[in-house]
């Protein structure tokens, strides 16, 4: 806690996750969502691949993917963004893509 006894919520989003991954030098982003019925079931990479969220989560922990942590979710992992003071990469606020 700071002097004013407020705690400092800016850290909440980052003690959400359970992994920090370091990212590789060129390491890709995640630039869209896959979405079934509401739920994110995959990611769309900054190079067009198409992943599942299993295979993000992996990906991520090796390095590859740039700008996220890993959270769970009863007992299911999955990818957050890491707080920046950007809105726009928040996986929240990517677009959802269809998958062919």
């Amino acid at each position: 806690m700071d002097k004013s006894n407020k705690p400092d919520l800016s850290t909440l989003p980052l003690m959400a996750m359970s992994e920090i991954p370091t990212p590789q030098s060129g390491a890709r982003h995640i630039t869209g969502l896959v979405k079934e019925s509401g739920k994110i079931t995959g990611y769309q990479l900054s190079d067009g691949q198409v992943i599942t969220k299993e295979e993000g989560v992996e990906l991520a922990r090796q390095g590859s993917i740039a700008g996220v942590g890993i959270a769970t979710n009863h007992g299911t992992e999955y990818l957050k963004s890491l707080p920046d003071q950007t809105e726009a990469n928040n996986l929240d606020n990517l677009p959802s893509i269809t998958q062919e």
